[in-house]
């Protein structure tokens, strides 16, 4: 039978492939900026193995820019649960270390930022995320949209898209295309970029369960994830995923392939436990670990984002929300472009600066995941002996020190710099000094050294630093209001270029302190571009320089 059916053109300034929370994300900040964009997605929107449930320091920020916060705070998550991370031979068995951590409802943000880590798993998060895009009358949002191809020339790309629902054919002509279509992108693939790094690290497989009141069936006090270590070593774990009565057990494995019937999940699960229980299978995932980073994050008019640009092992949590961070970065590049003030090299930064960022974060992410099986074997581990209790001792001592480097990151999540960044305006620095500050620190400590988030404060009106940031560039001046001609120089420049720009005067309290310098010029993505006690001579000169001319 021969296909008669005539293809669709339709046009936009941006075609996001993937509606996963990076892409939803891309086209919520392109839609919150006023751009119009189209969504293709092959899938319905529905997510039955939740991937993530921790919605991490710095993108609970980007949720406070769009206005989702108490979205998420009021997701089904049961906040009231103890967030623990608890090591054991089974929920009946021995407790052998824990970290406390509070509730959701209990927790505060830290000096640092207005916001704190939220937990609010995929399945949750996703419809928050849709929500959001769907909002913006520019978004049009296509689930069961086939992205099949691409083909770019120097004004644009055209994609050719399936509806598998009807079986129409669409070409969609964009200024620019974005992949956020997960791991094994077939936008990375039209794209010829190749992966580098460890690769595969285990095969893992997920389960999803129900049981009603398990927390009453065993003697170990309530935690978020708890970690099971036997004999042969750590070998599972099992998440809290809705904070009620729905589970994620993940059998970590090893790097050979691995299947299991319903039956030998169920035991594993009992083993878990330390006896039988009754619990429903809702759904598995057996899925491949990985180590990689694209060597690339796009070409001409394509780019890519999150899984489609980094696969990471999960043990910390960073990589959706790294991936965010992404399209955070995209989102206001592409926008300034569209706009007509962004220049060239604005968009060439987006791999300059976010690729390290990345290769960063796998690293520390599969560091992690060695943490995590960090007790290898321990054959007396669990005897009723005095040997089998030294060895207790001495197991759970050692792994709840390694772990600690897992469940505080936050200096991970907001404390990284953007180095060699074409559009950051650097100082001159010690090159030691920048290899000792980009090493890995628990702490975070605010800077606004270029290339740095700007500093979080709260200020007199109840708004944070960070509320004022977002839409354009902000010069924050912490003097004492005395006048200075260059920053009308610098103001008068940025109307010429049509570049969105905002002074405010920051004087009060420790924010001079905070701030560091006299002047720092912090762009729409809350990174420091410039600062200095001094406006430059040329003002119009830095102006060119951070928007990418």
């Amino acid at each position: 039978m021969t296909d008669t059916m005539a293809t669709e053109f339709v046009e936009t300034e941006v075609l996001v492939v993937g509606a996963g929370p990076v892409g939803l994300a891309l086209a919520g900040d392109l839609g919150w900026r006023g751009r119009r964009c189209i969504v293709v997605e092959r899938g319905d929107g529905v997510i039955y193995q939740a991937k993530m449930d921790q919605v991490g320091l710095r993108t609970m920020e980007y949720c406070r820019r769009w206005g989702i916060v108490s979205e998420v705070e009021a997701s089904p998550y049961n906040r009231d649960r103890p967030q623990d991370n608890i090591y054991l031979t089974a929920l009946t068995g021995w407790e052998l270390g824990r970290e406390p951590f509070r509730s959701m409802r209990e927790d505060r943000p830290p000096p640092y930022s207005p916001q704190k880590r939220e937990r609010c798993p995929q399945n949750m998060f996703d419809p928050i995320l849709q929500k959001f895009a769907r909002s913006h009358p520019t978004v049009d949002l296509r689930m069961r949209h086939k992205f099949v191809g691409l083909e770019q020339d120097a004004q644009g790309v055209t994609a050719q898209v399936l509806d598998e629902a009807s079986g129409r054919k669409l070409a969609v002509r964009a200024r620019y295309l974005v992949g956020a279509d997960g791991g094994r992108s077939r936008v990375r693939k039209q794209l010829d970029i190749t992966m580098s790094g460890r690769g595969l690290l285990t095969h893992t497989t997920n389960v999803i369960f129900r049981a009603g009141d398990l927390d009453a069936l065993h003697h170990t006090p309530p935690g978020y994830r708890y970690i099971f270590v036997g004999p042969e070593g750590t070998w599972a774990t099992l998440v809290a995923i809705n904070g009620h009565d729905q589970w994620r057990m993940s059998i970590i494995g090893s790097r050979e392939p691995q299947t299991f019937t319903e039956e030998e999940l169920k035991a594993f699960a009992h083993r878990a436990m330390g006896k039988p229980f009754p619990l429903e299978i809702l759904t598995v995932l057996s899925w491949e670990r990985q180590e990689l980073v694209a060597d690339s994050y796009g070409k001409g008019r394509c780019f890519i984002a999150g899984d489609a640009a980094h696969l990471t092992s999960p043990t910390g949590g960073l990589g959706m929300n790294t991936g965010i961070g992404d399209a955070a970065d995209l989102g206001w590049k592409l926008s300034a472009v569209l706009e007509g003030w962004g220049g060239p090299r604005l968009l060439a930064s987006y791999e300059v600066e976010r690729r390290p960022v990345a290769q960063r974060i796998v690293s520390i992410s599969t560091a992690n995941l060695q943490h995590m099986r960090s007790p290898g074997r321990n054959e007396h581990l669990l005897e009723d002996s005095d040997e089998g209790r030294a060895t207790r001792e001495r197991v759970g001592k050692a792994f709840s020190e390694a772990m600690k480097r897992e469940w505080y990151l936050d200096n991970v999540h907001v404390g990284y710099r953007y180095l060699d960044s074409p559009i950051i305006a650097y100082e001159p620095e010690d090159p030691e000094q920048v290899a000792r500050e980009a090493a890995e620190t628990a702490v975070h400590t605010p800077s606004t050294q270029p290339g740095r988030r700007a500093p979080h404060a709260w200020l007199p009106d109840g708004l944070s630093t960070h509320d004022v940031f977002g839409r354009g560039y902000v010069l924050v001046d912490t003097g004492d209001g005395s006048p200075n001609g260059r920053v009308s120089e610098l103001e008068r420049a940025a109307r010429m270029r049509e570049m969105p720009l905002k002074v405010v005067r920051w004087s009060q309290g420790d924010l001079p302190d905070l701030y560091q310098r006299r002047y720092v010029l912090v762009r729409p993505d809350d990174t420091v571009a410039w600062r200095g006690n001094e406006l430059p001579k040329e003002p119009p000169a830095l102006l060119a320089q951070v928007i990418g001319h």
